[in-house]
Parts: C-alpha cells; sequence; structure tokens
C-alpha cells in the first residue's frame, strides 16, 4: 500500500470528486482513478459508489480514520528528521482570507523566502471555515483570518495584532461626511453581509440597528457593490473600498488571527514561518502605533 494511494484515498474521500482530487493533488484524473482503483484491488473491496454522486462504501469510511492516522505518522517523522537537521526544507501550505492574501501575506511571503528557500510554499486562498478545516484535516499548516479561532484543543493560535473596522457606504450617502459612526447612528440603515459563519457577518449580526438587506459573498464583491450604491456594509480598514466611502467604526476592530496545529510546532518549516509573521507583526506596530500586537498570545 503506497502513501500515494492514500493520499490521493483521502483527496476523494473528502471531495467526493475525482476530478476535484485531481486538481487539488495535480494529478491527470485519470491518475487518481487508476490510484484508486488499485487501492481497491490490492485491499480486495469496492471503496466508492460511483453513481450519479460519488459517496463512500462501508470499506471506505473505515479506511478514512487509518489513512489519516498513517499520514499524520508520516508528518510526524518527517518533522522529527527536519527537527534534528533543523534547516527548514520541504513543503508548506499556506492558508490566508482573500484580503490577507492581497494584503499581509506577500510581506510575508517574501521574507519567508528569503530567509528559507529550501522551503516550497503553497498558497491557498478560503473562507474561514474552509481554512480551520483544512488545518484541521492537515491538509494545511498554518492559516490566517481575523476573528476568533476555533475551539480546538488540537490547535494554537496566536493574535497578530488588530485591525481597525470600518463602515463602507456609497458616495453621497448620509453618513459620508462623517468623521466617526457610532452603532446609534446605524438604525434602519441598508446593509450588505457577507454570509452566516463568517466573523463580519457576526460582528454586523452584534450592533443593533442596521437591516442586512443582501448576501455578497466576499468582502471584495461587498465592497463593489457598496460602491454601486447597493447599500452599506462592515469591512477591516485595509480592504481596498473600490470607491466606496469608509468611516471609522467606534471602538470596533478585530484580531487578525494566525492557526495552526499544536503537534507541528517542532517542525522547522512551521516554527520558522511562526517566527517570521512574529517579527513581521511587530515591525509593522512599531512603525505604524496602529497595531496591537499579542505576539503572546498562543493558546495554552
Amino acid at each position: 500500500m503506497e502513501l500515494r494511494h492514500l493520499r490521493t484515498f483521502r483527496a476523494v474521500a473528502r471531495t467526493l470528486n475525482f476530478t476535484h482530487a485531481a486538481a487539488e493533488l495535480h494529478y491527470a484524473q485519470s491518475s487518481v482513478t487508476e490510484q484508486i482503483q488499485t487501492l481497491e484491488a490490492e485491499l480486495g473491496s469496492k471503496l466508492f459508489e460511483r453513481g450519479r454522486r460519488l459517496r463512500l462504501t462501508g470499506a471506505g469510511e473505515r479506511l478514512v480514520g487509518y489513512a489519516d492516522q498513517v499520514l499524520e505518522l508520516v508528518e510526524e517523522a518527517r518533522a522529527a528528521v527536519d527537527e534534528e537537521r533543523g534547516e527548514p526544507d520541504g513543503d508548506l501550505t499556506i492558508g490566508a482570507l482573500e484580503t490577507l492574501c492581497a494584503q499581509r501575506i506577500p510581506a510575508l511571503f517574501g521574507e519567508y523566502r528569503t530567509r528559507w528557500p529550501r522551503v516550497r510554499i503553497r498558497l491557498e486562498e478560503g473562507s474561514r471555515g474552509e481554512l480551520y478545516q483544512a488545518v484541521q484535516q492537515s491538509e494545511m499548516d498554518v492559516c490566517f483570518t481575523f476573528g476568533e479561532p476555533p475551539a480546538d484543543p488540537a490547535l494554537a493560535s496566536a493574535s497578530l495584532g488588530t485591525e481597525p473596522l470600518v463602515v463602507i457606504v456609497p458616495p453621497g450617502h448620509p453618513l459620508a461626511p462623517k468623521d466617526e459612526i457610532r452603532p446609534g447612528d446605524l438604525d434602519g440603515v441598508g446593509f450588505l453581509a457577507t454570509p452566516n459563519g463568517c466573523g463580519f457577518r457576526e460582528m454586523l449580526d452584534r450592533i443593533d440597528g442596521p437591516v442586512v438587506e443582501a448576501e455578497v459573498g466576499s468582502l471584495a464583491a461587498l465592497a463593489r457593490c457598496v460602491a454601486a450604491g447597493l447599500g452599506c456594509g462592515i469591512v477591516p480598514a485595509l480592504v481596498e473600498h473600490a470607491g466606496a466611502v469608509a468611516v471609522p467604526l467606534a471602538g470596533a476592530a478585530t484580531d487578525l488571527t494566525m492557526t495552526w496545529r499544536r503537534r507541528d510546532e517542532r517542525k522547522p518549516s512551521v516554527a520558522a514561518l511562526l517566527a517570521t509573521a512574529y517579527a513581521l507583526s511587530k515591525k509593522d506596530s512599531n512603525s505604524s502605533g496602529s497595531s496591537s500586537v499579542k505576539a503572546g498570545a498562543i493558546d495554552s
């Protein structure tokens, strides 16, 4: 039983789609199909029911847990060897929200690559829920999000600072001339919101007064819709406003959070990334004075 077959099986079991698994693994779809067939022949059991929708058989469901354990042990073994060698190398998968991929991660990416050129970095974009799930399932090493991390004892997290929140409004909106907006100013005001489960939707829902009139899938799209006059929105100050007017929301800010698996902290490539992120956050805080860095806030 080859490790690559188990990795391929796990990807197909998670996506329940050969095409999506092939894209994720950078294989041809025919290669994914061949590997699953080889694994099924070796085990003497069908792992998937191939109907209109792909689904796991009973044998496939049982294999998922064992595949996770085997691949996690392989990663631990690799981490132990890397720790002995001390020099970070190998693959490192980083995930971040769309806004952070555009505004924060490039500087981190560049600094890390300069210091540790032997590490091959893969950067992925996703929603907060998708990123946390990927880290939990060992598909991603570290992710960067806004807001509170999941309450999972297997994960560790740290706040790299805070980002002020602003209300973005269409040009000419009655709130546009204000120097600062307070929650009471938002009574009855029509808002666009990100979907349920997003940290900014949760923040908006905690404010009495705003009326959610529509949902938009991303912060970038939300900003463009606001600029087009379709409503107002709450976003981090670093989001490009796309022609909308940004007004500070009094006393409102969100944490920039870094999350990783506790058992990977000794892995040189991960440890180096955490250290680089801390160093950059302190540098940004000292130069701008706008962030409140809490590098010691690692959950214990």
